[in-house]
């Protein structure tokens, strides 16, 4: 899961990325809204975490720009104003939700998860596809009720297939879902990261079926026949 955080206090930036890093998402950070706006317009993200008060261009024209455009990525604002007249306002405007500074690190991790699993059917904890299993608040997937031992990179590809089960997702998708803007992106490692993961769920009821020219479905065994 890849979150894009727009914050203009560095230490806040260093403290955040890495605390969320540690959490299982990758994460990218940039300082002013020109920026932002910018990277949105080209890049894929679960979660967008954003500070109101940022250089160039205000948080609030950031996500009024990016509902403008159509864009119904989750937005949680962080902002040090606890007012409830701004929080109505912002809601009202597309934000999904508003964490008010300070708050604990927990709070907000469990926030991003309630947010990306508003995007799951059901809106479950849990996603399967046959006996593959994926737990939104640990991170973690079972196939058949063992756990699967996957890489973190692995596991950040699997997850984008997951989240969007039944979907085709395009390589430049996935990478857009494991690389952030301190890596070299590669679609050849993409297909390293599926081969792999197709040899770890052999003898299940889920796989990867690569769609020539489009990408990669995640899907039920028995379906693909």
């Amino acid at each position: 899961m890849k979150l894009l955080l727009i914050e203009d206090n560095p230490t806040l930036v260093h403290w955040l990325v890495k605390t969320l890093e540690e959490q299982g998402f990758a994460c990218d950070a940039v300082q002013d809204g020109d920026a932002a706006d910018s990277l949105l317009r080209t890049n894929a993200y679960d979660v967008v975490l954003l500070d109101l008060n940022l250089p160039k261009l205000s948080g609030k024209n950031v996500l009024r720009r990016l509902r403008q455009r159509g864009d119904a990525t989750p937005v949680m604002v962080l902002t040090a104003s606890g007012s409830i007249d701004e929080k109505v306002e912002l809601l009202g405007s597309g934000a999904d939700d508003y964490l008010v500074k300070p708050f604990e690190v927990r709070e907000l991790v469990a926030r991003v998860k309630v947010l990306i699993r508003r995007q799951t059917p059901a809106r479950a904890n849990e996603v399967s596809c046959g006996d593959l299993v994926f737990d939104i608040n640990t991170g973690r997937f079972t196939l058949d009720g063992a756990p699967l031992n996957v890489t973190p990179r692995e596991r950040t590809v699997l997850e984008a297939l997951m989240l969007r089960l039944n979907k085709t997702v395009s390589k430049s998708a996935l990478a857009d879902a494991i690389f952030t803007l301190a890596d070299d992106p590669s679609e050849d490692a993409i297909e390293i990261y599926v081969s792999r993961l197709r040899k770890k769920l052999e003898g299940s009821s889920a796989t990867i079926v690569t769609l020539r020219g489009l990408g990669y479905l995640l899907r039920k065994r028995d379906e693909t026949n």
